[in-house]
């Protein structure tokens, strides 16, 4: 008879003690919750950009909600002028939406969105 590799037999890997173990293990509830993390858009250059430090004080000293709310009135703004600038030369509103993300990613180096 030649050697194998397979250890076991067929009476204990289907039917056999394994198979009692595995339904008991499959029926018995976790001991722990798993835990999840909330899922966070972070910025990746947060603290770096050479406006970092001023828009982390300037959050500091206003408060975090009215920060928030100058910054999505400021980046409002700031996407009305690129419109107006795309329609004055005739862009297309692809162009005009990657000028937007290009904004965004540039704000973002600088420090704009620490």
């Amino acid at each position: 008879m030649a050697a194998s590799a397979f250890l076991g037999s067929w009476g204990t890997s289907i039917a056999g003690e394994d198979y009692a173990v595995l339904q008991a293990k499959a029926a018995a509830p976790p001991n722990a919750r798993a835990v999840r993390c909330q899922p966070m858009m972070k910025n990746v250059n947060e603290g770096k950009g050479i406006f970092a430090p001023a828009v982390v004080v300037t959050r500091n000293i206003v408060g975090k909600k009215r920060f928030n709310q100058l910054r999505g009135k400021a980046i409002a703004l700031h996407s009305q002028v690129i419109t107006e600038f795309c329609k004055s030369i005739g862009a297309d509103s692809k162009q005009r939406q990657g000028l937007i993300r290009l904004a965004k990613k540039n704000g973002e180096k600088l420090g704009f969105l620490a």
